[in-house]
């Protein structure tokens, strides 16, 4: 069984028993947080869909540790000016263990479209007059023009 799950502003495909690094979370370590914002859920021989998320359904896990990541160089340049700008990062994690996740309630259902009703045709107003139509200029006019 696994489910789509979002998780600090980010998507992640969850199972029962799988660690994941998330965006760092408020809570404790070994403290147990809920996620309810599940968009997708398979459990081997139905996949639920939500719109856009499943109601009821949740996922729970325990935050194991808040770390950090690896460190980001950051290396700005301008060739020929002397401008070199050096810096790093480093993102701050937590390590989140899941424990279960749960489908208790049934999927959102999306509103039923409406068909749309055929417009009715707007009275056509009176056509503008047509420009005249230009006239091709004569042989001997555009032989003169070529020779200048």
């Amino acid at each position: 069984m696994y489910a789509i799950v979002e998780i600090a502003g980010q998507q992640f495909k969850v199972a029962k028993d799988q660690k994941v690094y998330v965006h760092r979370l408020q809570g404790e370590e070994g403290s147990s947080v809920s996620f309810d914002k599940v968009y997708l859920l398979d459990d081997g021989t139905k996949v639920t869909l939500g719109a856009p998320a499943i109601t009821g359904a949740s996922v729970e896990a325990k935050v194991v540790k808040h770390l950090k990541g690896d460190k980001v160089i950051v290396f700005k340049k301008k060739r020929r000016k002397g401008y070199r700008v050096k810096n790093g990062h480093r993102q701050s994690l937590t390590e989140i263990l899941i424990q279960s996740i749960s489908a208790k309630g049934g999927a959102k259902k999306a509103a039923p479209k409406k068909e749309a009703a055929p417009k009715a045709a707007a009275p056509k107003k009176a056509a503008a007059p047509k420009a005249a139509a230009l006239k091709p200029l004569p042989k001997k006019l555009l032989l003169q023009k070529q020779k200048i």
